[in-house]
Formats: structure tokens, sequence, C-alpha cells
């Protein structure tokens, strides 16, 4: 089994076994070699994008001073100048989501196979559960980038205002041939949502168990509450803990086991929170407590507000009460 270690198996077996998975070592066989390779390409440019994003200023000054002074055509010009190229950049962020979304649709593909239980996937396949893990990884870091930077939406917005008014005028737009309109409605409404690549990921999941309907949908439940288990036991055992090699992992574990349980609530008919759930929420809500709070409130916040089930009537008091 490699650095794939049996660690537990739970008296409860709906709570289905666990697992310490190497993280950070774990290299593709060749069964995984095509689909590696090809996750890799897009996986690959996560971190510029992260960079991108972390870097991205906005434009407020000169749309406010714009907007300030309808009359003054040389700041109108300076700040499409400055709002083009963000636009630039947002597309670019987009386009990426599209191409997250297809990495995603061939992993899924991989490791649900009828060929080996959800399992024995992961057993087998470490490297590629890995690449799972570094999409949702990716996937919520971006997410909290996005909420934290408002310039993003306004950017966006006054970049569609002023080119609906250039329009109107029959005033060549520069920017309109990168951003044409059918492009900046798939974009609005990618941005409007709080968190843009959790929603892409969802979305993508649940067509993925649509798109299969010869796959129980148990093989992909199971296997994203296989991996909720693998984090959690990793993360509250200090033995395995240890194992770590950069802190950094702790971050990365936790980012995964948030984001395999918000796509559980959604693909699951019932959801993650239900006592019929695969996942132990009270267990995988009580590490992230014992974690800095500083270093949780986003994935914290992340359940509260992005998850499907979480306010519905089957939902446990207790598992209500430590999210508040």
């Amino acid at each position: 089994m490699g650095n794939l270690l049996k660690v537990l198996t739970c008296t409860d077996l709906e709570q289905g076994p666990n697992f310490f998975l190497d993280f950070e070592n774990a290299q593709p066989t060749e069964p995984e070699r095509e689909v590696w390779d090809q996750v890799n390409v897009v996986l690959k440019d996560a971190r510029g994008i992260l960079d991108n994003l972390q870097d991205y200023k906005g434009a407020g000054e000169e749309i406010r001073e714009a907007i300030q002074n309808p009359s003054d055509e040389g700041l109108q010009e300076k700040a499409w100048g400055a709002v083009v190229p963000l636009v630039g950049k947002l597309k670019k962020f987009y386009e990426f989501s599209q191409r997250l979304e297809a990495a995603l649709h061939s992993l899924l593909g991989a490791l649900t196979s009828t060929r080996y239980s959800p399992t024995e996937h992961l057993e087998r396949e470490q490297a590629l559960a890995k690449q799972f893990a570094e999409i949702l990884h990716f996937t919520l870091r971006f997410d909290e980038l996005k909420m934290t930077n408002p310039a993003i939406q306004n950017d966006f917005s006054y970049y569609r205002r002023t080119l609906n008014r250039m329009r109107i005028n029959n005033v060549p737009a520069e920017g309109e041939n990168e951003v044409n309109n059918e492009l900046a409605n798939r974009m609005s409404l990618f941005y409007a949502e709080a968190t843009p690549m959790l929603k892409t990921l969802s979305d993508a999941t649940t067509k993925f168990v649509s798109e299969n309907k010869n796959l129980p949908i148990e093989n992909t439940t199971d296997c994203l509450s296989t991996m909720a288990s693998v984090c959690k036991v990793m993360l509250e055992t200090p033995e395995y803990r240890s194992r770590f090699a950069s802190e950094e992992t702790v971050s990365f574990c936790l980012n995964v086991m948030v984001g395999v349980i918000i796509l559980y609530d959604y693909v699951h008919p019932v959801g993650a929170f239900a006592k019929s759930s695969k996942i132990d929420m009270k267990g995988c809500i009580k590490v992230l407590r014992d974690q800095p709070p500083n270093s949780v409130e986003g994935l914290i916040n992340a359940l509260r507000y992005t998850t499907k089930h979480l306010n519905d009537d089957s939902t446990s008091k207790n598992v209500k009460a430590m999210l508040q």
C-alpha cells in the first residue's frame, strides 16, 4: 500500500475506513499516468493564478475619478485604460475555472470507476487522490482571496456599464474583442457567486453524477467521504500529523477536508449533515475548532454559507451549534 497506510477501521462501519495518505510525496503509477499528465498541465498554472489574484489591486481610484467627473474625457479614458487589462486577468481566472472543471471530471472518472471500490481507488491511485486534493485546496484559496477583494466585481461592473454606453454611442471599444457580450454574461454569473470556484466544482460534480447514470452515486459520494475521513484522522492524530514535512500540509488537509464535505453535501441526496451521512461532521468540525481561530475562520464560513443542507431540519442541533 506504499505511503497510504491503513491506520484505523471505525467500529461504526457507516463511517467507513480512515487512511493516512501521503499528500506530500505520492507519485503516479503507470496506470495513473495518462489522467495524471492531463490534470498536471492544469495544476501547473494554479500557483500563477493565485499569485495574480493575490496581487489584484483593482482600478477603484481611476473609476471614482471618472464617475465624479463624467464630462472629463481624459479621466474617462484613464479609467477605461486601467480597467481593460484587469478584465483580461478576470477572463483568465474564469477560463481557468473551465479547465479546472474538465480536470475534475477526468479525476472523478478515474477515482470512481467500478473496477475498484472507492477505498481501493485511494489505495492504488494515491497520485490522483493528491491531485484531487490539490484542486480542492486551490479552490478554497481562490475563493478566500476573491471574497476579500471587492474590486473584482466593481471593476467588472464598470467595464460592462462603460462598454454598453460605448455601444449605444457607436464608439469603438478596445477590449470588446477580448470579452464579448456572451462571455461577459458568463463571467458576471461566475463573479456574482460568493465562492465561484467552489460553485464550479460543485456543479461539475453534480453534472458528473447525472451524466454517468450507470455509475452508482455511492461511488462518487464514498470517494468524497473517505477523503474527508483521511484528512480528519491525519489532523487529529499527533502521530500521523508529525509525519508532515511541512506545516503547510496542515492547512492543505483542512482545506481538502472542507472542500470534500461541501462537494458531498451537494452531490449526496440528503447531504453531509444528515445522520445517514458517511462523514463524521462533529469530528470534522471539532478538528477545525482545534486550530488557531484566525487560520480556519474562512473554512468555517465556507461550511456555514456554501453548503446546501446545513439548515435542513434533519441536521442535528449540536452540529448547527458547533458552526455558530
